[in-house]
């Protein structure tokens, strides 16, 4: 595994700003879990993080490489949804 660092990470959809300016490191080795109400961005994070969203501003770093311009399949990094619906 590797390190993940989000730095004021933003989304966009149009004028609607979704995500924030979300900051964190989660270190190599730990399990972390999003939680919150539906609607709130937690899948469209997972997804930015994945590469299957563009982020819209910020940085995302994977093993200390910025990867906000890697595609999906070169990131080496890969997410589990509870549900098949999503």
């Amino acid at each position: 595994m590797a390190t993940v660092t989000l730095t004021n990470v933003v989304k966009r959809f149009g004028v609607f700003e979704v995500v924030h300016g979300a900051s964190m490191d989660i270190k190599d080795g730990e399990f972390v879990v999003f939680v919150g109400p539906s609607g709130c961005g937690k899948s469209t994070l997972l997804r930015m993080i994945a590469g299957l969203e563009d982020i819209s501003g910020g940085e995302i770093a994977i093993g200390g490489k910025v990867v906000n311009d890697v595609e999906a399949a070169d990131r080496g990094i890969a997410m589990v949804f509870q549900s098949y619906a999503l």
